[in-house]
Order: C-alpha cells, then structure tokens, then sequence
C-alpha cells in the first residue's frame, strides 16, 4: 500500500473508516499509548520505536503517557514522516530508513502494522525488530481481531487497508519463537463502542475474550 498519497488527509479517512464505534482516530490512538504505559514501571525513560508511526498519531500519545521516554518512530512512507508533529521531530529521530534506527530499544510497539506486511515478510520483520531490542527489551504488537466480525467489516471499508491480510495471535507467536522473543502476554482489547462507554472501566477484565476488535502481543527479548 502506498501511504504517501494517504499523508495528507490520513486522520480524516480513518475517522471516517472508524466512525461506527462512535469514536476518532484519537480514542484508538490513545488507547493503545496507555495498554503501553500499563506494562511498563512508572517513571520510565528508556527509548521507545514506534515502527509504522505514519503521522505520527500514535507517538504523540506515547509522549503524553510516557513523558520521560526517548520517542523514535520508522515509516517507510516519507510523506507521512512529514506531517509528524515538529515538537516529536524535534525530541526524536523519526525517519523512513532502517539504517538510522538504534539497536538498544526498551520497547518496540508495532501498531496495525503487521496486517500490511506480506506473508513471506513477517518473519523477517519480527527478527529485525527483535535484532534491535536490548536485552530484556519489549516488542507490543497491536493487531486487528479477525474473529470480531465488525472489525472484519471496518477493515473492509478502509481505504489504506486494501492489501490487509490480517493475522491471528498465534500467527506472531510463531514469529516470537523464532526471533527469540519469550512470550508475555496476549490482551484482547477494544470491545465497547461509545454508546457503552460508561462501562469501559470493565473491559480490563475481560482481555482473555477473543472477541475484542483488536489485541496486544507480548514479547521480551531473552537472547
């Protein structure tokens, strides 16, 4: 997918792609920057890699949440790169070469990225984001649920998405094992839309159910 054509106008597609669970682009953003902040100490400030940042959405909450962190981002689409806020750009490296990212990351998070890459690719991917962990490091990957069926249907309807082949947890378990990930955690998330937002406060306690729209993986790096 080309997402240089998709930089200037990205965060209005996906509101509107979104706009069925009564949330923006911002909620989910969000949502995600403080399952991150959650597995981490408080205080932490070690140096994060946002990999697939686009514009940068998803980095500027991961500053909010995790204020003292060192904030890189990698996108392989230039443009995008380019309409990341200048106050990240300046605090970070934000780049679409992988020669320019570090090799001593404490948390990696890989958010609806993985669905892009091809089959043939993932693995390489995983092994090369693994390679670039420091010891005890933590690779998330955030990924579409393909059991929820309305997530099958928004993921349809998404214009960047059109080469999505989305994968199940387990699919990235196998690319841990290989990479020399240990397995954490498998959190499903994201099941209540806005109309049941006063119940939100639950959904923690269900993140066993395989029936939320998307889910987190888990991974240390242990060699």
């Amino acid at each position: 997918m080309d997402f240089d054509r998709f930089a200037e106008h990205y965060r209005e597609v996906l509101d509107r792609t979104v706009a069925i669970s009564g949330e923006g682009s911002e909620y989910f953003a969000e949502y995600k920057a403080r399952h991150v902040a959650r597995l981490l100490l408080p205080g932490f400030s070690g140096k994060v890699l946002d990999f697939g940042c686009g514009v940068g959405l998803l980095s500027s909450f991961l500053k909010r949440h995790l204020p003292g962190c060192e904030l890189h981002g990698f996108d392989i689409s230039e443009a995008s790169i380019s309409k990341v806020d200048s106050g990240l750009l300046a605090q970070g490296q934000f780049t679409s070469r992988l020669r320019d990212l570090a090799y001593d990351y404490d948390v990696i998070v890989v958010a609806n990225v993985m669905h892009h890459i091809a089959l043939g690719d993932r693995q390489m991917i995983v092994h090369e984001l693994s390679g670039r962990l420091c010891l005890g490091g933590m690779l998330t990957v955030f990924e579409h649920n393909p059991a929820n069926p309305l997530t099958r249907c928004v993921v349809s309807q998404c214009p960047f998405d059109k080469d999505a082949i989305l994968l199940r947890p387990s699919e990235l378990l196998t690319y841990f094992a290989v990479a020399n990930l240990r397995f954490i955690s498998c959190d499903y998330i994201v099941f209540l839309p806005r109309v049941f937002s006063y119940l939100r406060a639950l959904e923690p306690w269900f993140s066993w159910l395989p029936l939320g729209a998307q889910y987190a993986v888990v991974g240390e790096k242990n060699a």
